[in-house]
């Protein structure tokens, strides 16, 4: 199937999916969010009835453990944050594989694409995880995983504000913006290129968000509303077009920043 020389960026949307396909689709992306959701109520609550534990955390070296079930936290909170804002990039795939089937070409399922994406999600959890641990290693994190030090607080909010106007942060949302044109330009065939194409979006993705990630320590790790504040962010940032949304959160940051280095 000559994917590469298909205007899909014209031709296709995700609203050409047979409705039981996109139903289906939306159902299970709504699904894994929702039970990643669920266990970090579940997580948030058990944090709150025993604190000590990450106090205790902060007073020993880190176990394996330790290691192991942060980083499961932070990959639970990765999916339930992102699936719902590759879920654009999600059914252009499906569209497009939809095509091709009817055509009598063989594409690799809509899951493998995801599966790419979330596994850079993963990554990004691990690299999470470590920082969490060299804060907490440096006493700069409170036991609910909110960073204790004001300047590392400004510091985050300034940094954050200031990337949100780089040409990285505009080059990596355009992309997520635009799924079709993504889908034409990276198209690699084969169960493979399915995967890589997840992995592609999922770099995108991140170039667009790691620094407003990083904000989940000035908030809380564990403060759900601040973490659904973020994640409903990113998803409008992604789909409202054009430079507002992304120039006002960045003022807004930089203000917020220059607030907590005055109040030191």
């Amino acid at each position: 199937m000559p994917i590469g020389s298909t205007p899909l960026k014209s031709a296709l949307s995700w609203h050409t999916v047979p409705k039981r396909d996109r139903i289906v689709i939306l159902l299970s992306l709504a699904g894994v969010t929702g039970l990643a959701w669920t266990l970090l109520f579940r997580s948030a609550a058990l944090t709150m009835e025993a604190p000590s534990g990450f106090e205790m955390m902060r007073i020993r070296p880190w176990t394996p453990l330790d290691l192991l079930n942060t980083f499961v936290m932070w990959t639970i909170m990765m999916v339930g944050m992102m699936l719902p804002s590759a879920t654009p990039t999600t059914m252009i795939y499906a569209a497009v594989r939809k095509k091709a089937s009817r055509e009598g070409n063989t594409i690799a399922p809509t899951a493998t694409f995801v599966s790419g994406y979330l596994t850079v999600w993963t990554l990004f959890s691990m690299a999470a995880t470590l920082a969490q641990w060299g804060l907490d290693r440096g006493a700069l994190l409170s036991p609910m995983m909110v960073a204790s030090s004001p300047a590392l607080g400004a510091s985050l909010l300034i940094a954050a504000g200031l990337y949100q106007l780089t040409p990285a942060k505009k080059s990596c949302l355009t992309h997520c913006r635009s799924p079709a044109q993504f889908i034409s330009e990276h198209w690699r065939p084969g169960v493979a290129g399915a995967f890589r194409m997840g992995l592609e979006h999922g770099v995108f993705c991140v170039g667009c968000c790691w620094l407003i990630m990083g904000l989940l320590f000035v908030g809380g790790v564990m403060n759900l509303l601040w973490v659904a504040i973020i994640a409903g962010f990113v998803l409008l940032e992604k789909l409202v077009p054009g430079q507002f949304s992304v120039r006002f959160l960045a003022a807004g940051l930089i203000a917020a920043g220059i607030t907590f280095l005055l109040k030191q």
